[in-house]
């Protein structure tokens, strides 16, 4: 996936001392999260199902086996390929190729692990079991949910996935070939120009940057091809802000008014009619406009898969409860009503927190409390909503976000700002993270 001779690669800041002063700490930031040492492992005759084999209960499956001596671990789904979804934004903004993001799941199981390739049809927690598709009921003694999200585009009048790359229809989400198409929509909006429409859902997202990443990388796109005088480029949020932590959300405002992207609030996609590139939008007086476009990028709203929604897991009240997220303590992880029951990854219903990031510092203490369980003590170990985010603002250069769940930032690196971008956490976020979420994969770090 190269670039077009329109389209060159920008040059990396002109501040090579920062640069040289964060390449410095490269073994110091290492160290910050070392390989724990090895402990005895439990013996148990425990058997712990995991509904889900994406990052989170991959890296559970990892710790699991590395922790107990005589585990079964049960692994349900039936996902062959193994997607790098934190590099989706730069297969769909030109920096990777696709093969960058697609590996095999099986390569990353633990030895012994018994995988059923299958789905989950429903979950009886009642009776410690659950149901796959297929109809094999499996019995559990402990359970972790690693489900994921459903990608809600029926929300979306008229939205059709498959035309994702044409007609100007774009949508990083949904998987690497939309992320694909989404880049040859992007790089054919950008030799043309026009008015490009970003879109925002309201509900809980996973990596919520990643549509001001591709917002902040289309408009670089257009000034790389000298298109940016005659484009128009207008993020459409459904909430009141573009990101749910104060300081990132401002700082972010503030650098688009100086780019000059317009920002349009309480504007929620409703339809779109692909062919005649028209959407629609409802506001938050419930007024429908109709606007056209050349470009649209679609975030679609999120919610719980119907699996754990239509489930006794699914939240039954509070902010979560309509999206059918899993009903976890947000400290602990551990299921509110079904103490052998946990939950990891973006299917949590917490208030911060679905990104690989997460699960690098949530999946210990998962493992750990799971661990505990087994042991006969309460679960101790707490979890404080840990959430990175490396914020691309163009092509070179990226804003590395870390925050809690109160929304607090908490840097982790010494020297690197977090509202301030570098060619530092550009590099991090396209050479070094993989490395880094393959090592959590593999239960690791």
């Amino acid at each position: 996936m190269n670039h077009p001779p329109s389209l060159p690669r920008q040059a990396p800041d002109a501040d090579r001392r920062r640069w040289l002063a964060a390449a410095a700490l490269l073994p110091a930031a290492a160290a910050l999260n070392p390989r724990p040492a090895a402990a005895a492992r439990l013996p148990t005759r425990a058997h712990v199902v995991i509904a889900g084999s994406g990052l989170g209960g991959i890296a559970v499956a990892n710790r699991l086996s590395a922790a107990l001596d005589g585990v079964r671990i049960t692994l349900v789904d039936r996902k062959e390929e193994h997607n790098y979804q934190p590099g989706y934004t730069l297969v769909a903004t030109g920096v990777w190729p696709v093969s960058k993001v697609r590996d095999r799941n099986a390569d990353f199981h633990p030895e012994g692990v018994e995988w059923v390739h299958d789905m989950v049809a429903e979950f009886d927690p009642a009776s410690n079991s659950l149901v796959t598709a297929g109809g094999r009921r499996i019995a559990y003694d402990y359970l972790v949910v690693a489900t994921g999200v459903h990608l809600d585009y029926d929300q979306i009048e008229g939205m059709d996935v498959t035309a994702i790359g044409r007609h100007g229809l774009a949508s990083v989400y949904n998987g690497p070939q939309a992320a694909e198409a989404t880049w040859s929509a992007m790089r054919e909006f950008a030799e043309r120009g026009g008015e490009a429409l970003m879109t925002l859902p309201a509900t809980p997202l996973k990596c919520a940057g990643a549509p001001l990443k591709t917002t902040f990388m289309l408009r670089d796109r257009l000034r790389q091809a000298g298109t940016l005088e005659r484009s128009r480029v207008t993020f459409m949020s459904a909430p009141k802000n573009v990101f749910g932590v104060k300081p990132v959300n401002d700082n972010v405002l503030e650098r688009w008014q100086q780019l000059g992207i317009a920002v349009e609030t309480g504007q929620r996609l409703a339809a779109v009619d692909i062919g005649a590139q028209r959407a629609s939008f409802v506001g938050a007086d419930g007024r429908r406009t109709e606007r056209g476009y050349d470009f649209l990028h679609v975030v679609p709203p999120m919610r719980a898969p119907d699996v754990v929604r239509n489930s006794d897991l699914a939240c039954k009240d509070g902010p979560f409860a309509a999206g059918g997220w899993l009903e976890v303590d947000k400290t602990t992880l551990r299921h509110r009503r079904y103490a052998n029951v946990f939950g990891v990854g973006d299917i949590n219903g917490t208030p911060r927190g679905k990104t690989a990031a997460t699960v690098k510092k949530s999946a210990p203490v998962v493992v750990h409390n799971l661990v505990q369980l087994i042991a006969g003590a309460e679960p101790d170990a707490v979890f404080d909503g840990y959430t990175s985010c490396p914020l691309i603002t163009r092509e070179g250069s990226a804003m590395l976000i870390e925050f809690d769940y109160e929304g607090r930032l908490t840097p982790s690196l010494p020297m690197i700002e977090p509202l301030q971008d570098s060619y530092f956490a550009w590099l991090m976020k396209v050479r070094l993270l993989k490395p880094a979420y393959l090592s959590v994969l593999k239960g690791r770090v």
